[in-house]
């Protein structure tokens, strides 16, 4: 059977230039392709490095998928980060301005803490044991 890898996910934004100054500051992402399609649509890419098997695809949201900006994933967790140093991680993503919604708790999995994006999407940030 032929293998398929999940290469990007994409990000709903409001504006290409605020996430991509986000996922550089808060999360120290890198912008791998900032490619202009004309119309005012672009093509950006980003993730932790270029060598990052999923990347993310920003998608700057127009007509009714604004109202879905923020909500991925109805208010679930939508997004998992894994770090291998938790506490040098969140610390640098707090100094970013990034609003975690708990102190960090120790699970079977690993030490976690949700936190959220600059539209309030959650995600985990995890050191996996």
């Amino acid at each position: 059977m032929a293998r398929a890898d999940l290469a990007l996910v994409a990000f709903l934004a409001r504006d290409y230039d605020d996430a991509i100054a986000w996922f550089r500051a808060a999360l120290d992402w890198q912008l791998l392709e900032d490619s202009d399609m004309g119309g005012g649509k672009r093509w950006v890419r980003m993730a932790p490095d270029a060598d990052a098997a999923t990347q993310f695809l920003i998608a700057r949201a127009v007509g009714e998928q604004i109202d879905a900006v923020g909500k991925h994933a109805g208010g679930r967790v939508g997004y998992v980060l894994h770090t291998d140093d938790f506490e040098a991680s969140r610390a640098r993503m707090l100094a970013a301005g990034v609003t975690f919604e708990e102190h960090a708790r120790r699970e079977a999995y690993g030490t976690v803490a949700v936190f959220r994006d600059l539209y309030g999407n959650r995600w985990d940030l995890i050191e996996p044991k």
